[in-house]
This record gives C-alpha cells, structure tokens and sequence, in this order.
C-alpha cells in the first residue's frame, strides 16, 4: 500500500530537488528524509532521482511520478480549504422541504439574501405536500422543512416561523363575486378544486368545514397551482389558496378573493426538523438565518411581510 508520508518526501524533494530543502519544508531532519526516499523507491522498485556533478535530478519515472504526486496534494489541499469552509458555515450542502407553492413563488426570494452570505452553500430544494416534506425529514432526505403542520410528531420539532392567510378565489365573472363576504354554509354546492392530500391549506378548510358542518362539493384535487387558477379563471370551481400564490392574479384582476364572514383562515408555517438530530452546519446556519427575523409574540401575517422583515435589517 502506498505510503503516503514517503510519497509527501519525495513530493518535497522533487519540486526543491534538495533533500535539505525538503527536510526544512516539512520540518524533520535531512537522514530521515533520506530513509523516506529510499523506502519510497524501495517500493515502487524504480529508481526516481540520479545525481550528476552533484546536482540531483529527477529521473523520467521521477518526474511522471511527480505529477501524479502533485495532483494528489493539491486535491489534499482543496480538501483543508473545504474542511474549513465546513467549519465556517461557508460551504456545504443544504437540503430542505417545502411545498411546492411555496418552492415556486417564497424560497426562491428567501434564498437569495441567504446566498449573499453564504455563496458556497449547495441549497438542494425539495418539493411536496406539508405532509411529505415533514415526513422526508424521518429518513433524513431532507435536513430542514418549511410546511404547515399536517401531523403531530413527537421525533419532529416544529418552530413556528409565520402566519400565512388563506384565501377564496374565484373568477370575476363569477356569481359569487358580486355578493360581497359570504358564509362557508353558503358554498355548499358550489364546485371546488382543493389543494392534495397531505396539504396544510386542504387540512384548514376541512377543519373548518367539520366545525361548521357542512360538506363541499370538490371536483377536482392537485398539488398544481397552474391547474387551480386555470379552473378558478374558467368559472369551472372555486378554490382556498394561501394568498402569496395569487398575489399577481389578484393585483391585475384575473382572479378575485371572496371574503368570508366573521373568519379569518389563517395557516401557521413552522421550520420543521428532526427533534434530537444535530443538524449539519449548512442547515443550522439557515435555520438560525431564518429564526432571527421571527418575533413569537408577533408573527408576519404572510410571506411578504416576512420578506420586507428581512429586508429591513
């Protein structure tokens, strides 16, 4: 097997070609250089430098063994940098869950200011259900999730980081748009696109519902927020989204929020991660990142807010 002090020896004697020079650059004395040397060619069974007129050269096995030599320590050294951008917080991969509106219209504005601070960290984005992305936590597929809460668990930590409304939409042209804020009674029968299973805005509505008891008359489930408008614009459903989804259709008029009477839909969102699991340093560097804009007593009601919360410091 090769030895990897006598190759750093012959490394430090090939580029000085001075055993002298050598022994100083790795601070030990030239005889044990020269034992290292004559190990090193003992066991490549080559001969590696020849003197003439007293000047050492390297022979032709020498030098290709020398460029070998030279890529191994500079990989070495790539390696230290690295271990130390580790150490920083500078490097390092962050792998992290979310659902896919938020995946689309929040992480790419969130991560941006994150990025300026830590320019080496891989972000590896993961997409899902609020259910899925907390679950990928459990077989350590993600480090960090930012969901609402769809299940209890005792094994996940759950942070609360904001509130995030969620809103009626339909289209203008719908009959419901000209009736001012209606109750949820009265939507029964109206058709309806709700979000997956596994989705903390249909985990909301359906606690609602229960609580008011009454049933919808759901046509349509997905996780494409695409789809959703798509069919909201058509007239073809209605449907309950979080706000920071529409905020563009809602602004130019494409779609409209029908307010409901007497109750506000708001949905917690929470940095999620594995209770007792000591998080790699890219990912407790952005959980702290994200932490230090939260005030508990005090939540950002939706995602822009918490954005110009970040951007005011």
């Amino acid at each position: 097997m090769l030895n990897l002090n006598q190759l750093r020896a012959f490394y430090h004697v090939a580029k000085s070609l001075s055993f002298s020079a050598a022994a100083e650059d790795l601070f030990v004395t030239q005889p044990a250089v020269t034992k290292q040397i004559k190990l090193f060619q003992d066991f490549c069974k080559l001969k590696l430098f020849k003197r003439r007129k007293g000047r050492l050269y390297l022979t032709d096995e020498g030098r290709k063994v020398l460029a070998y030599a030279s890529r191994i320590f500079e990989l070495e050294t790539q390696l230290e940098d690295a271990i130390s951008g580790f150490q920083n917080q500078k490097q390092g991969s962050l792998r992290i869950g979310t659902t896919k509106t938020y995946a689309k219209y929040f992480m790419p504005r969130l991560l941006v200011p994150f990025q300026k601070s830590f320019p080496d960290v891989i972000i590896d984005l993961d997409e899902g259900s609020s259910l899925s992305m907390t679950e990928s936590l459990l077989d350590f597929k993600n480090s960090l999730a930012i969901v609402a809460k769809v299940l209890d668990n005792p094994d996940i930590s759950f942070q609360p980081l904001m509130l995030e409304e969620v809103v009626l939409i339909a289209s203008p042209e719908h009959h419901l748009a000209r009736e001012g804020p209606v109750a949820l009674q009265s939507l029964v029968g109206e058709h309806v696109v709700t979000k997956e299973y596994g989705s903390g805005t249909r985990k909301l509505i359906e606690r609602f519902a229960h609580d008011e008891n009454i049933g919808f008359n759901v046509i349509a489930q997905t996780s494409n927020m695409d789809f959703i408008k798509q069919l909201v614009k058509k007239q073809q459903a209605i449907s309950f989204v979080v706000r920071s989804s529409v905020e563009t259709e809602l602004a130019t008029g494409d779609l409209v929020e029908i307010p409901i009477k007497t109750r506000g839909l708001m949905l917690e969102i929470y940095v999620a991660s594995l209770r007792g699991y000591e998080l790699p340093i890219a990912a407790k560097a952005f959980k702290e990142y994200l932490l230090s804009f939260v005030d508990p007593n005090d939540l950002s009601r939706g995602t822009t807010l918490f954005l110009n919360r970040i951007a005011s410091y």
